[in-house]
């Protein structure tokens, strides 16, 4: 017979999978390749545009492995961490305004410096911001120093628990921390996150509610804001608004 812990888990696998079906459906997503390093290689991502003239561009670094490996298969467009928070809560950020390009989270700053001049080409007035969401909040704090001249600002959401010493005053762009208070993975506590806020001064979003499903530091656990992806990015767009 199986276990109690395998029935759970089949019945957290099928809940998440309902979650993912009731997703609202991302118009056309392109699959650009003109970002290149100097080495003429490619670095793809996918871009979702509701205009031709964004005012923002958004870059997302999703968490967990990090590898979204945007390509064509058989004529379709395929990528990992599709129940990704910010992967699957791109419907809600693409508008006139923002656009979002999703892609490998990476800290190499070359490979993040290819994204930026493609951007810089193809929408030469957008003002940039960079977000990242669980591990993928490792390449944001380690590009910091990098992005502070080069991008608007930069999105912290679900922090690792190294932002508690994230001195957001050091750089030029502006920075905000986005948790959830419920959040108890245990890399990412609301109280590091809430704690560089009153320690630095540095912008911060607090959320509430939701549904949590599965293990803490999943997707679609408070951890991913499920259930409150819409309110969790319309206030981050506000917070990006107020910055011009």
């Amino acid at each position: 017979m199986r276990s109690c812990y395998q029935v759970l888990r089949g019945l957290q696998l099928v809940f998440t999978l309902l979650l993912l079906a009731a997703q609202p459906a991302l118009g056309a997503e392109e699959l650009v390749t003109t970002a290149r390093y100097a080495s003429g290689e490619a670095v793809p991502y996918i871009l979702d545009s509701a205009s031709a003239t964004p005012r923002y561009v958004v870059i997302l670094f999703p968490g967990g492995s990090g590898v979204m490996d945007p390509r064509m298969q058989d004529g379709k467009l395929v990528y990992g961490l599709r129940g990704n928070f910010l992967i699957r809560s791109r419907p809600y950020l693409v508008d006139k305004e923002f656009a979002t390009v999703a892609t490998n989270t990476t800290t190499s700053e070359e490979r993040v410096q290819a994204l930026l001049d493609d951007i810089q080409r193809r929408y030469p007035q957008a003002k940039v911001y960079v977000m990242g969401t669980s591990n993928g909040t490792y390449a944001t704090l380690r590009l910091a120093e990098y992005l502070s001249g080069r991008v608007a600002g930069v999105i912290h959401t679900s922090s690792l628990n190294a932002i508690s010493q994230f001195d957001s005053r050091k750089y030029k762009n502006r920075q905000l921390i986005v948790s959830h208070v419920d959040d108890v993975c245990h890399a990412t506590r609301h109280s590091a996150s809430k704690d560089a806020a009153e320690r630095y001064g540095t912008d911060f979003i607090a959320m509430q509610g939701g549904i949590s499903v599965g293990e803490y530091c999943e997707a679609f656990s408070h951890h991913g804001y499920n259930g409150i992806e819409r309110e969790t990015i319309e206030k981050i767009k506000d917070w990006i608004r107020k910055g011009g």
